[in-house]
């Protein structure tokens, strides 16, 4: 019976738990044997010497996936525990040059921030560490602990929110909300009201398909409502619409100041009290001492600093 990830690991083929991880990730064979450029049946003989080892099927077909057991669910993260810290072990001790790296680093961020990061991260890439290679994706608020323990993720950029305890996090900035809209709009110049913004059309901008966004969720709790016209999910599609038409958008400050830099556009404080946002950023305590890890976590933080979020 299982006693700890390390007797495991010493005990048996490491391959075996890297098919487990695959496939209590993606609760699939097929896809696991294509994360990890492997055979279906290669697989499948591999749970099943695990399945033999454990005395237990490990995961269940339930519908067109397949599911784990409630052992499979106690191994799971210490496996990918032990996994990731292997993995980070290969990179402790050595030196990192960025002129030579040929890293990757699969980061987790919203919308804005990929917006507002991304481009001058790709910059300083390319001066000095022309060989890593960069992927964002969108994150998976429920899955984050999860992901970056597991190694699916390198990092990820998000609100403040609770994580596994094996999981490091640094503040990066803060920012207020304000209210955009176009250059010529009728309220533009004027003190807006909060009057006058509910009686507004509105956009709002969301990842998720429902649910209240944060102004929504501080005026619902006043037993009040705005006239919302569309959502989307993208800031910088609704910035577009905003320009070209009557309806506002709330958003925050550093990402309005963006885009006014290139479409005819202006801020208004929001006529709302609502505590400025934060910003973490997050990440896994094996890559802690992993320099590359390190100098990219700084590269981040210093535009971040640069573009006066701080």
């Amino acid at each position: 019976m299982y006693k700890t990830q390390q007797v495991l690991i010493i005990s048996m083929d490491l391959n075996l738990f890297k098919v487990f991880d695959a496939v209590y990730r993606a609760s699939s064979l097929t896809e696991a044997a294509k994360d990890l450029h492997i055979t279906q049946p290669a697989v499948s003989n591999a749970l099943a010497r695990l399945r033999e080892h454990f005395d237990d099927p490990l995961f269940v077909r339930r519908g067109r996936s397949i599911a784990p057991t409630p052992l499979a669910d106690s191994i799971a993260k210490d496996i990918a525990n032990s996994l990731m810290t292997l993995q980070e072990s290969l990179h402790k001790g050595q030196d990192f040059d960025p002129g030579t790296s040929q890293r990757q680093f699969i980061i987790c961020m919203g919308d804005p921030i990929e917006f507002v990061a991304l481009p001058e991260l790709i910059t300083l890439l390319q001066q000095h560490a022309p060989g890593v290679k960069l992927q964002s994706q969108r994150l998976v608020r429920d899955q984050l602990s999860r992901q970056l323990i597991s190694g699916e993720v390198s990092m990820a950029i998000d609100i403040p929110q609770p994580v596994d305890n094996s999981i490091q996090q640094q503040f990066l900035f803060k920012d207020n909300l304000c209210v955009l809209m176009r250059r010529d709009h009728p309220l533009c110049g004027q003190s807006l009201s909060l009057k006058q913004y509910l009686n507004a059309g509105h956009i709002t901008v969301s990842g998720r398909s429902r649910g209240a966004v944060l102004e929504d969720a501080t005026l619902n709790r006043k037993g009040l409502n705005r006239h919302i016209i569309l959502r989307g999910q993208s800031y910088y599609s609704a910035s577009h619409i905003v320009a070209t038409s009557d309806l506002l958008l709330t958003l925050p400050l550093h990402l309005a100041q963006r885009f006014q830099q290139f479409l005819p556009l202006a801020t208004m404080p929001l006529p709302l009290k609502i505590p400025a946002l934060e910003m973490m950023m997050y990440w896994h305590r094996s890559a802690s001492n992993d320099t590359a890890h390190e100098w990219l976590r700084d590269s981040i933080h210093k535009i971040i600093a640069q573009n006066g979020n701080t």
